[in-house]
């Protein structure tokens, strides 16, 4: 298990499995695996009606929302963003590292009739940033990966909000109000297994209550999915309403599950698109808006908004603009989110939905290899430092 939370392991994990699943699209048996994907598994009594695919990206990531929110309120409430001191500089940074990559997309797709893609530069993918630090950065002071978990997080937040508010499509009132019910009740039985006092402990069974919240999570999705919202909401409304302490036991068995199988399932499936048999310039503006907006925007709004931040906190225990220039690489990494983002946006457009899947993860790519070498050089400087400072103690 120690192996499958580690932050190197998921973002090699995740990387394996894109580059499968594109490699497996591209191949003889591309298109059977593709139909499969897009074949509906129908429960009519319920009124659902998904694809394979759906059912992955609607049903199992959900849980990787889940999981996201449930670490959003914990750096709300006792982490890194817990005081207006503490989250100013990645707040300004993470409307930076939004804002710039959108107008970068504007740009480029201006005229094009695609503005809808906007949102997909936008994000940054946790566990691949932290995954790239943690491989190629020994050395970097903890102050920068706080940094990094604390922007990617409020960027997730974002990408929430944009999920929320621009992908929801005929919302269904009277489910909104029974998803809202569902997810009340489970924050309330959440509060029953905080432990209060010992007998507490001894004389009530935990396990009746957890079967309760796994029912009362799953009519919270159903509804959501039922009422016109994107249903990985549901994961977010979850994650923020639960009581922190048992969301904290939630996150740690939960994770697992989710780097091992839901987001590389999730990658394999998104990714497994046919490359278009198409010269460069017939690409559509989509895909360029994309590949410039994820590697170039990014370093820009995440590295121009972080000086600002910088040059008014004026506090020399802050980052230095290097490590800011160093985290708007990592921030570049879309991957998980910025896919899911290209899937909802294109939804009707299964042709630039291909386009800006790869558009996704080239930029990422690109990304990768630019954080990795800026990590690198900047862990080797911090060495470099460390080691002067133990030589003069020494002597």
């Amino acid at each position: 298990m120690k192996i499958i939370r580690s932050e190197r392991y998921a973002a090699g994990l995740l990387l394996a499995a894109a580059a499968i699943g594109l490699i497996l699209a591209n191949t003889p048996i591309g298109p059977a695996l593709i139909n499969a994907l897009g074949a509906h598994i129908d429960m009519p009594l319920l009124g659902l009606d998904l694809s394979t695919k759906h059912w992955i990206s609607d049903g199992l990531l959900a849980i990787f929302f889940f999981l996201v929110a449930v670490e959003l309120k914990r750096e709300l409430v006792i982490g890194d963003l817990n005081s207006f001191s503490k989250a100013a500089l990645p707040a300004l940074a993470a409307m930076g590292g939004v804002i710039i990559p959108a107008g970068v997309y504007l740009l480029i797709t201006s005229g094009s009739g695609l503005s809808a893609g906007w949102p997909v530069p936008t994000a940054t993918d946790i566990a691949f940033a932290l995954g790239v630090l943690a491989v190629f950065g020994r050395g970097i002071p903890t102050r920068v990966r706080v940094f990094l978990l604390a922007l990617a997080v409020l960027d997730d937040l974002v990408a929430i909000l944009i999920i929320a508010f621009f992908f929801t499509q005929d919302p269904q009132l009277q489910f909104i109000g029974y998803a809202a019910i569902a997810a009340t009740a489970f924050g309330l039985v959440s509060r029953m297994l905080k432990p209060r006092s010992a007998w507490v402990l001894s004389r009530r069974p935990a396990w009746p209550l957890v079967i309760v919240l796994v029912i009362l999570g799953v009519l919270t999705w159903y509804f959501t999915l039922r009422s016109g919202v994107h249903a990985t909401i549901a994961g977010v409304i979850l994650g923020l309403v639960m009581a922190r302490v048992p969301a904290g036991r939630a996150h740690h068995i939960l994770e697992p599950f989710s780097n091992g199988f839901v987001l590389p399932l999730f990658a394999l499936t998104a990714a497994m698109v046919a490359i278009p048999q198409v010269s460069i310039s017939e690409l559509s503006p989509a895909f360029w808006g994309i590949l410039v907006a994820l590697p170039v925007g990014k370093l820009l709004g995440i590295t121009l908004a972080g000086g600002l931040g910088i040059l008014i906190a004026r506090d020399r225990s802050v980052l230095k603009l290097p490590d800011i220039m160093m985290v708007a690489c990592l921030g570049g990494i879309g991957f998980t989110v910025s896919l899911l983002m290209s899937e909802l946006a294109f939804a009707r457009l299964h042709e630039v939905a291909d386009e800006g899947t790869l558009a996704v993860l080239l930029g990422s790519g690109i990304s990768i290899v630019a954080a990795a070498v800026f990590v690198t050089l900047r862990a080797k400087h911090y060495r470099k430092i460390s080691h002067h400072h133990e030589a003069a103690t020494a002597e």
